[in-house]
C-alpha cells in the first residue's frame, strides 16, 4: 500500500485549516480491476475548519484516506476506475471530545471500500462511503417520496417582525384555527393564521406557536415583494407533513392538520387523505433519517432531499395499515403532550388541576404515573415503527430499532425536555418547574384568560371584560380580577395580591381541609429548583417570595421574550409591582393602577414607617433598634422610589395609551418607557 512518508502529511493538512470550523481530508486511490494499486493517487480536500491539528507531529502511514467529519463532496469529481479506503472517525460533528481522540480512531478504526459508482447510485451523488447494499439497492428500486406527496417550500416574509406574531401576543379571535383553504381563510375575515416555521425538535405533533398575517389572501404580504418570497401559495392550508429545515440532531418531522400557512423554515410534504399517517411514520422512523443523513450530512433538511428519499411501495403496502394505526396513535400521544402546555391554544387545565383527588402531592404522584406511561407507550410504538421499516427496507443489523429515551419528544420526558442524557437531578427540576406552571395557570384564572369552570380561554383578545366573562361562567368558583392588575409585593399590603389570591385558588380546587398541606407542597416543589429555600419560612411566604422575584423571569422564558402578563414595577427596590394582563388592558388602566394601589401604597408605607420610628424610640434593645433601623433604611429607599414611579405613572396615565394587539408585544410594551420591568428583554433596546 501507498504510504505517505513526507510533509505533505495529513497533519499539515490540518495545521493549514486549523481556523475553520472543521476539516475533512481523504485520499482516493487508483486500483485495477484486480484489485492492485496504482502508483498514481490523488487527494480530496473539503474544508470546514478544525481548531488544532488532529495528528500532531505524526506521520499517517499504511493509510489510503482518512476522513475527518461527514464527507459530503460530488463522487464526480473521482474517476470511475479510482476505488477509495475510507475512515469514519466519528458519525456526528462534534461528537468527538478531542484531536487525541480522533488521531486514536484513525490508527484504529476500520476501512471502508467504496468506488463512485456506488455514490452514483444515491441521489446527489455524495461520497457516502458508509452506506450499505440496502441503501443503495433502496435508492436504486425506490420510488422517490415526492412522487407519492409534493415537497414544497413555503413563504418567506423577508420581514417576520411585520408578517409573524407568537400566537398569544394578538386577539384570538382573530386567529383563524382549521381553515381549509386560500377562499375560506378570505371569506372567515380573520387576520391571523397557523404557520408552520420549523423550530427546535419534536417530531410527530407540535411547535405550533406562530401565526401569519394572511388577511384578505395575503394582501399585505403581496404589497411586500419582491422583498417577500410567496412560493406556492396553492398548497396554503392544506393537511401536510411538515418539519424543521434545520438540526443540531435529528429529523423532526410532524404531522400538521388543515389550517397552516407553511415557512421556507417549515418546508412540507402533501400527502392524499389515505397516505397521510403511514407517511408521517416513514418520516418519523430512523430509515429515513438515515437515507437523509447519506444524502446531505449536514443536517439541513432540504425539500430535494425529502423529496428523493426512497419508498419501496411493494414492501411498504402490507405495512401501511399497521403503520398508519402507529403513526396515528402517536400524533395522538404527541397532541396531548403539546395541548397540557400554555404554550398551545389547544390548552384547557391545567393536569394537576383537572384531578378530583384532595392532596395535591398525590394529584403529582397520579400525573407522573401518567406521564411515565405515554413516555414508555411512545418509546415502544416508535419501535414498533422503526421494526417494522427496518424488515422492509432489509435493514436487520444496520439499523438499530430502538428509540433512546432522550430522543421520545413529549415535554412530559425530562431527559428530552432539559435535553439531557441522564436522569440525575432532573425530577427535582421538572417537579419545581410543574409547580410552576401551576401558579401561571392561577394567575391566568386571576386574569379571566382560563377558569376552573370552562375549560379552555376565556377572555383572551383585546378590549374584553369581566362582564364577557360573566356572560360565559355567570356563577364563577373563583372570580376573576374585576380590572386585571394583580400586585406581586414581597410584603402583603393589599388583600387581594397574588398571593392571598393564590391561597384562595389552591382553597377552591383541593378544599379547606387539606390547604395547609397543599400549600407546602407548591413551596417545597418551588424550592427544588425555581428559588433556594430559606429556613424558617412559611409557605405562604415562599411562594410570596417566588410571585415576587421568579414568576415574572419564568414567564418571560415561557413565552419567548412576548409576556401577555405584564411586569409595571417602582424599580430596583420593589416598592411597588403588579401584573397587568395584556389583553385587558384599557386606556384607563394606568390611573385604576395609581388610584386602587400605588397612593393606598403611598400611605400605608408611610404610616409603617412612622410606627417603626416609634418603635425604635421606645426599643430598650440594642439588637432590636438595630434590627429596626435597617428595616427602616429599606423603607425610606421604597418611599423614595415610590414617589418617583407615581410621578411617572401620573404622566403615562395622563396620556391614556391606548394598544393594537397586532402590532405585537414587542411594540406595545415599548409604550410605557421604564414602568415596565425588563424592557431591553422585550423589546431589544
Amino acid at each position: 500500500m501507498l504510504t505517505v512518508n513526507r510533509r505533505h502529511s495529513i497533519h499539515k493538512q490540518f495545521q493549514a485549516t486549523r481556523d475553520r470550523q472543521i476539516c475533512r481530508a481523504w485520499r482516493v486511490e487508483r486500483h485495477d480491476k484486480t484489485g492492485r494499486q496504482h502508483r498514481s493517487a490523488r487527494w480530496v480536500l473539503a474544508i470546514t475548519g478544525l481548531r488544532k491539528p488532529t495528528c500532531t507531529g505524526r506521520m499517517i502511514k499504511k493509510c489510503s484516506l482518512a476522513v475527518i467529519g461527514k464527507v459530503s463532496a460530488p463522487a464526480s469529481r473521482i474517476q470511475d476506475n479510482f476505488y477509495g479506503k475510507f475512515k469514519r472517525l466519528f458519525e456526528k460533528q462534534g461528537s468527538v471530545a478531542s484531536n487525541e481522540e480522533l488521531e486514536s480512531r484513525f490508527f484504529s478504526y476500520p476501512d471502508y471500500l467504496a468506488k463512485p459508482d456506488d455514490f452514483k447510485k444515491i441521489p446527489g451523488s455524495p461520497v457516502a462511503y458508509w452506506s450499505s447494499g440496502a441503501t443503495k439497492s433502496a435508492f436504486e428500486k425506490g420510488k422517490p417520496l415526492g412522487d407519492i406527496a409534493p415537497v414544497r417550500q413555503g413563504l418567506a416574509t423577508a420581514d417576520n417582525d411585520r408578517f409573524l406574531r407568537f400566537w398569544p401576543e394578538v386577539s384570538f379571535l382573530k386567529i383563524g384555527l382549521g381553515i381549509k383553504s386560500r377562499d375560506e381563510a378570505k371569506l372567515s375575515g380573520k387576520k391571523w393564521f397557523p404557520y408552520n416555521k420549523g423550530g427546535d425538535f419534536r417530531k410527530w405533533y407540535g411547535n405550533n406557536e406562530y401565526v401569519v398575517n394572511w388577511s384578505d389572501d395575503g394582501a399585505e404580504v403581496h404589497s411586500f415583494r419582491p422583498k417577500a418570497v410567496i412560493r406556492n401559495p396553492g398548497f396554503y392550508f392544506k393537511k401536510s407533513i411538515t418539519w424543521s429545515f434545520v438540526s443540531s440532531a435529528y429529523f423532526g418531522v410532524r404531522y400538521s392538520d388543515v389550517g397552516a400557512v407553511f415557512d421556507v423554515g417549515g418546508s412540507s410534504a402533501f400527502p392524499n387523505e389515505d397516505d397521510a399517517f403511514w407517511l408521517t411514520g416513514f418520516l418519523c422512523s430512523k430509515q429515513a433519517f438515515d437515507f437523509m443523513r447519506v444524502m446531505n450530512p449536514t443536517l439541513n433538511f432540504q425539500v430535494g432531499n425529502v423529496s428523493a428519499l426512497p419508498v419501496l411501495e411493494n414492501a411498504i403496502s402490507p405495512i401501511k395499515k399497521e403503520l398508519s394505526d402507529l403513526s396515528f396513535r402517536l400524533i395522538e400521544l404527541h397532541k396531548k403532550d403539546w395541548n397540557k402546555f400554555e404554550e398551545s391554544w389547544g390548552f384547557e387545565v391545567n393536569p394537576l388541576a383537572d384531578k378530583k383527588i384532595k392532596i395535591l402531592s398525590n394529584v403529582y404522584n397520579e400525573l407522573m404515573l401518567e406521564y411515565e406511561g405515554d413516555v414508555e407507550e411512545t418509546i415502544r410504538l416508535e419501535h414498533k415503527v422503526n421494526q417494522l421499516l427496518i424488515n422492509a427496507y432489509g435493514r436487520e443489523g444496520i439499523t438499530s430499532a430502538d428509540l433512546p429515551r432522550k430522543q421520545a419528544t413529549l415535554s412530559v420526558n425530562a431527559l428530552y425536555r432539559y435535553n439531557s442524557e441522564e436522569k440525575d437531578g432532573l425530577s427535582q427540576r421538572f417537579k419545581s418547574d410543574t409547580l410552576s406552571e401551576l401558579v401561571s395557570y392561577a394567575i391566568g384564572c386571576m386574569m379571566g384568560r382560563y377558569s376552573l369552570d370552562k375549560p379552555g380561554l376565556i377572555l383572551a383578545s383585546q378590549g374584553e371584560t369581566v362582564r364577557d366573562y360573566l356572560s360565559q361562567i355567570p356563577e364563577p368558583s373563583f372570580a376573576p380580577d374585576h380590572n386585571a392588575i394583580i400586585p406581586l409585593t414581597d410584603q402583603e399590603w393589599f388583600p387581594d395580591d397574588a398571593t392571598n389570591r393564590f391561597r384562595d385558588f389552591v382553597c377552591t380546587v383541593w378544599g379547606e381541609e387539606h390547604l395547609q398541606e397543599n400549600l407546602d407542597f407548591v413551596a417545597e416543589s418551588l424550592c427544588l429548583h425555581a428559588i433556594k429555600p430559606k429556613k424558617g419560612e412559611a409557605a405562604l411566604e415562599t411562594i410570596r417570595r417566588y410571585l415576587s422575584s421568579q414568576f415574572f423571569k419564568d414567564h418571560l422564558r415561557t413565552y419567548k421574550k412576548r409576556p401577555i402578563y405584564w411586569l409595571f414595577s417602582s424599580g430596583k427596590q420593589k416598592a411597588f409591582e403588579c401584573l397587568v394582563y395584556l389583553h385587558r388592558y384599557n386606556e384607563s388602566t394606568l390611573a385604576e393602577m395609581r388610584t386602587d394601589y400605588v397612593i393606598p401604597l403611598t400611605t400605608k408605607l408611610a404610616s409603617y414607617v412612622e410606627k417603626l420610628e416609634q418603635d425604635k424610640d421606645a426599643s430598650t434593645s440594642a439588637a432590636e433598634a438595630k434590627a429596626i433601623e435597617k428595616e427602616l433604611g429599606k423603607l425610606y429607599k421604597q418611599q423614595a422610589e415610590l414617589n418617583t414611579f407615581d410621578e411617572k405613572l401620573r404622566h403615562y396615565a395622563d396620556q391614556r395609551i391606548s394598544l393594537d394587539l397586532d402590532d405585537g408585544v414587542k411594540v406595545n410594551y415599548g409604550k410605557f418607557g421604564d414602568l415596565l420591568a425588563e424592557v431591553k428583554q422585550v423589546v431589544g433596546k
